[in-house]
């Protein structure tokens, strides 16, 4: 808590970027998100204190994140000469077959992963956040929830994101990194939290998911692809399989993804077996069709209480009933 203009109001300190905090320190905030009144991110940010006049470089590595802004911050990426890894990712030759579970929203990681263990205790799954939405892994309650759980063992920030378990450079070290460092069953890949997006066809952040694809099939890994489903978003762009995955599988991935679509009534399955048919994205992809019931159930077993775009799983239940099923898919696979 922060006094600013009289007000006790909330904010946000990273410890990696500007040092500890306590009370009585003289801080500068970044106040813009409150100010814009943003969902995700609507919050106060330290970014100076006055106590910590610079900060501390120590430790190995010398990759920069965030580079060349006041904020950069030193890691040793997995990858790099001083790393332990180093010939590991030069020897490296394929992913061999090793699953990756790409999706686009950040809401989309708690489901999946508590249906997959909901099925399978035993399945070990590993986390890629990439740098579309928040940068520091730190912001998200959900991987901190997911961990203390130990719903999943590992995480790995990539690009310009910051603070996993495992540093790398872009989504093909991040790959190499997950399947022969971290080891697992499953990987799956998602930003973290707040999607940009626009308004326009190419102008969303999670554009990103058709790149990851074939990224994974670059190096001979099985991409299993999460399409974005509701009946219950208000933006006609976004009902049935939102423009977002249409536009990821039709134009912008160029190579073929599994694609997991839920069982859902006869009216709605229309729309989306449409909606894939116009864009001959069964023609590119592998469209399978699961049942996905039983999310609701897996979430409430691992005490998750996930909402997507400010809805759970009453106000949005095809968006849940799709994570469902790929997990339920996976799951199959895997045994």
């Amino acid at each position: 808590m922060v006094e600013l203009k009289n007000n006790i109001v909330k904010a946000i300190n990273y410890n990696d970027l500007t040092g500890p905090i306590k009370i009585g320190d003289i801080i500068i905030l970044n106040t813009t998100a409150v100010e814009l009144s943003l969902g995700t991110g609507g919050i106060h940010f330290v970014i100076f204190n006055y106590s910590n006049e610079s900060k501390d470089f120590k430790g190995k590595g010398h990759i920069m994140k965030l580079r060349y802004t006041p904020q950069q911050i030193k890691c040793l990426v997995a990858e790099e000469e001083d790393s332990l890894y180093h010939q590991m990712f030069k020897d490296f030759k394929s992913l061999d077959n090793h699953i990756f579970i790409i999706g686009s929203l950040h809401s989309m990681l708690a489901p999946i992963v508590a249906m997959l263990k909901w099925l399978d205790k035993d399945i070990k799954i590993n986390y890629i956040m990439t740098d579309g939405g928040s940068l520091p892994i730190h912001f998200s309650n959900t991987v901190k929830s997911l961990k203390q759980k130990k719903l999943i063992e590992n995480t790995i920030t990539i690009g310009h994101a910051f603070g996993g378990d495992l540093e790398c450079t872009n989504i093909y070290t991040g790959l190499i990194g997950a399947k022969e460092i971290l080891k697992g069953n499953v990987t799956i890949i998602a930003m973290g939290p707040g999607i940009v997006g626009t308004g326009t066809k190419y102008g969303f952040s999670g554009i990103e998911q058709g790149q990851i694809i074939d990224a994974v099939n670059t190096l001979d890994g099985n991409p299993i692809a999460v399409p974005r489903i509701s009946f219950s978003d208000l933006r006609d762009r976004h009902k049935g399989i939102s423009h977002h995955t249409r536009t990821v599988l039709s134009e912008i991935a160029k190579t073929s993804s599994k694609v997991i679509i839920p069982l859902l009534d006869e009216y709605k399955l229309n729309i989306l077996n449409e909606q894939i048919e116009s864009l001959n994205i069964n023609n590119k992809h592998d469209i399978i069709y699961e049942d996905g019931k039983d999310i609701f159930e897996a979430m409430n077993y691992f005490n998750l209480d996930i909402k997507t775009m400010g809805r759970g799983y009453e106000e949005d239940k095809e968006f849940f009933l799709t994570l469902g099923a790929v997990g339920r898919y996976v799951g199959k696979v895997l045994k």
